[in-house]
Protein backbone atom coordinates (compact mmCIF):
# COMPACT_ATOMS: atom_id res chain seq x y z
CA UNK A 1 0.00 0.00 0.00
CA UNK A 2 2.77 2.24 0.77
CA UNK A 3 4.34 1.93 -2.64
CA UNK A 4 1.27 2.46 -4.29
CA UNK A 5 0.90 5.73 -2.04
CA UNK A 6 4.79 6.75 -3.26
CA UNK A 7 4.32 5.66 -6.83
CA UNK A 8 1.09 7.77 -6.61
CA UNK A 9 3.20 10.98 -5.67
CA UNK A 10 6.29 10.30 -7.35
CA UNK A 11 3.96 10.21 -10.63
CA UNK A 12 2.04 13.16 -9.67
CA UNK A 13 4.94 15.14 -9.60
CA UNK A 14 6.75 14.04 -12.73
CA UNK A 15 3.79 15.00 -14.71
CA UNK A 16 3.83 18.43 -12.89
CA UNK A 17 6.89 18.82 -14.17
CA UNK A 18 5.93 18.63 -17.68
CA UNK A 19 3.49 21.62 -17.50
CA UNK A 20 5.20 24.40 -19.48
CA UNK A 21 4.84 28.14 -17.97
CA UNK A 22 4.11 29.78 -20.41
CA UNK A 23 6.75 33.08 -21.47
CA UNK A 24 4.20 35.81 -21.97
CA UNK A 25 5.56 39.67 -22.22
CA UNK A 26 4.05 41.76 -19.30
CA UNK A 27 2.37 44.15 -22.25
CA UNK A 28 -0.56 42.68 -23.53
CA UNK A 29 -0.38 41.56 -26.64
CA UNK A 30 -3.91 40.94 -29.15
CA UNK A 31 -4.75 39.08 -31.87
CA UNK A 32 -7.79 39.33 -34.01
CA UNK A 33 -10.18 36.56 -33.65
CA UNK A 34 -13.27 37.31 -35.24
CA UNK A 35 -16.20 40.05 -35.76
CA UNK A 36 -19.97 38.87 -35.85
CA UNK A 37 -23.32 40.47 -36.11
CA UNK A 38 -27.02 39.77 -35.67
CA UNK A 39 -29.79 41.98 -36.40
CA UNK A 40 -32.40 42.63 -33.85
CA UNK A 41 -36.53 42.77 -35.80
CA UNK A 42 -39.52 43.88 -33.80
CA UNK A 43 -42.58 41.81 -34.25
CA UNK A 44 -43.47 43.54 -37.35
CA UNK A 45 -40.41 42.31 -38.66
CA UNK A 46 -39.00 45.85 -38.56
CA UNK A 47 -35.54 45.97 -37.80
CA UNK A 48 -34.34 48.05 -34.47
CA UNK A 49 -30.72 47.53 -33.83
CA UNK A 50 -27.72 46.26 -35.13
CA UNK A 51 -25.58 44.19 -32.50
CA UNK A 52 -21.80 43.11 -33.15
CA UNK A 53 -19.65 41.50 -31.03
CA UNK A 54 -15.93 41.87 -31.86
CA UNK A 55 -13.64 38.68 -30.16
CA UNK A 56 -9.88 39.41 -29.82
CA UNK A 57 -7.35 36.97 -28.56
CA UNK A 58 -5.05 37.66 -25.86
CA UNK A 59 -2.56 36.78 -23.74
CA UNK A 60 -0.08 38.59 -20.98
CA UNK A 61 2.80 37.96 -19.09
CA UNK A 62 1.63 39.05 -15.18
CA UNK A 63 -1.76 38.78 -15.77
CA UNK A 64 -2.91 41.74 -14.34
CA UNK A 65 -5.90 42.47 -17.27
CA UNK A 66 -9.05 44.33 -15.87
CA UNK A 67 -10.18 46.46 -13.65
CA UNK A 68 -12.50 46.60 -10.31
CA UNK A 69 -15.43 49.02 -9.82
CA UNK A 70 -13.06 51.18 -7.84
CA UNK A 71 -10.80 51.37 -10.89
CA UNK A 72 -13.25 52.22 -13.06
CA UNK A 73 -14.17 55.30 -11.51
CA UNK A 74 -10.38 56.66 -11.31
CA UNK A 75 -10.38 59.56 -13.82
CA UNK A 76 -6.84 60.08 -13.17
CA UNK A 77 -6.01 56.77 -14.54
CA UNK A 78 -8.40 56.90 -16.99
CA UNK A 79 -8.81 60.11 -18.24
CA UNK A 80 -8.32 59.50 -21.47
CA UNK A 81 -9.63 56.17 -22.30
CA UNK A 82 -10.96 52.70 -20.09
CA UNK A 83 -8.97 49.12 -20.52
CA UNK A 84 -10.63 48.53 -24.32
CA UNK A 85 -10.19 50.81 -26.68
CA UNK A 86 -12.51 51.25 -30.33
CA UNK A 87 -11.60 53.18 -32.55
CA UNK A 88 -14.55 52.73 -35.38
CA UNK A 89 -13.40 53.57 -39.33
CA UNK A 90 -16.26 54.49 -41.32
CA UNK A 91 -15.77 53.76 -45.35
CA UNK A 92 -16.25 57.91 -46.36
CA UNK A 93 -15.45 58.43 -49.80
CA UNK A 94 -13.76 55.45 -50.60
CA UNK A 95 -11.39 56.33 -47.57
CA UNK A 96 -11.35 54.71 -44.23
CA UNK A 97 -11.99 57.47 -41.62
CA UNK A 98 -10.91 56.81 -37.61
CA UNK A 99 -13.30 57.64 -34.95
CA UNK A 100 -13.90 56.84 -31.25
CA UNK A 101 -17.13 57.13 -30.51
CA UNK A 102 -18.42 58.84 -27.44
CA UNK A 103 -19.79 55.64 -26.54
CA UNK A 104 -16.49 53.50 -26.78
CA UNK A 105 -14.38 56.00 -25.46
CA UNK A 106 -14.18 54.54 -21.55
CA UNK A 107 -14.79 50.53 -22.24
CA UNK A 108 -13.79 48.53 -19.51
CA UNK A 109 -13.75 45.04 -19.09
CA UNK A 110 -13.90 43.07 -15.69
CA UNK A 111 -10.46 42.03 -13.83
CA UNK A 112 -9.46 38.60 -15.11
CA UNK A 113 -7.83 37.18 -12.44
CA UNK A 114 -10.12 38.55 -9.64
CA UNK A 115 -7.52 36.82 -6.91
CA UNK A 116 -4.46 39.22 -8.15
CA UNK A 117 -1.79 36.70 -8.44
CA UNK A 118 0.46 37.95 -10.94
CA UNK A 119 1.07 34.86 -13.67
CA UNK A 120 0.04 34.46 -17.69
CA UNK A 121 -2.90 34.83 -18.59
CA UNK A 122 -4.29 34.05 -22.32
CA UNK A 123 -7.97 34.12 -23.10
CA UNK A 124 -10.63 35.63 -25.34
CA UNK A 125 -12.55 38.36 -24.91
CA UNK A 126 -15.80 39.66 -26.41
CA UNK A 127 -17.08 43.07 -26.91
CA UNK A 128 -20.31 43.78 -27.50
CA UNK A 129 -21.58 47.24 -29.03
CA UNK A 130 -24.65 48.35 -31.11
CA UNK A 131 -25.89 50.35 -34.39
CA UNK A 132 -29.77 51.36 -34.26
CA UNK A 133 -31.84 51.89 -37.18
CA UNK A 134 -34.10 54.82 -37.60
CA UNK A 135 -35.89 56.50 -40.62
CA UNK A 136 -32.61 58.62 -41.34
CA UNK A 137 -30.05 55.76 -41.01
CA UNK A 138 -28.17 54.37 -43.93
CA UNK A 139 -25.77 51.02 -44.64
CA UNK A 140 -22.24 52.00 -44.09
CA UNK A 141 -19.25 49.90 -44.02
CA UNK A 142 -17.06 49.96 -40.95
CA UNK A 143 -14.20 48.24 -39.16
CA UNK A 144 -12.61 48.37 -35.83
CA UNK A 145 -9.24 49.10 -34.53
CA UNK A 146 -9.06 47.02 -30.97
CA UNK A 147 -6.26 47.73 -28.29
CA UNK A 148 -6.33 46.67 -24.44
CA UNK A 149 -4.04 48.38 -21.39
CA UNK A 150 -3.61 46.35 -18.11
CA UNK A 151 -3.83 47.91 -14.95
CA UNK A 152 0.31 49.11 -15.27
CA UNK A 153 -1.43 50.91 -18.44
CA UNK A 154 0.80 48.92 -20.89
CA UNK A 155 -1.19 49.37 -24.00
CA UNK A 156 -1.08 46.36 -26.54
CA UNK A 157 -0.34 46.40 -29.62
CA UNK A 158 -3.32 47.51 -32.08
CA UNK A 159 -5.67 44.90 -34.20
CA UNK A 160 -8.16 45.91 -36.72
CA UNK A 161 -11.21 43.49 -37.66
CA UNK A 162 -12.80 42.75 -41.01
CA UNK A 163 -15.47 45.57 -42.21
CA UNK A 164 -19.21 44.79 -41.69
CA UNK A 165 -22.15 46.81 -43.39
CA UNK A 166 -24.20 48.68 -40.02
CA UNK A 167 -26.58 51.62 -40.04
CA UNK A 168 -25.31 54.96 -39.64
CA UNK A 169 -26.89 58.36 -39.59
Amino acid sequence: MKWKIYLFFVSSIALASCVDIPDFDNTPKIYYNSIDQSTLTDSSGRKIQENVIVSIDFEDGDGDLGASDAERSDSVKYRDWGNYELVTSRLEGGKWVDRILALDRFKFFPMLKPDGKSGPIKGKLDLNTTFFYSGSATPVWVKFKVRIRDRALRVSNQVPTDSILVPAF
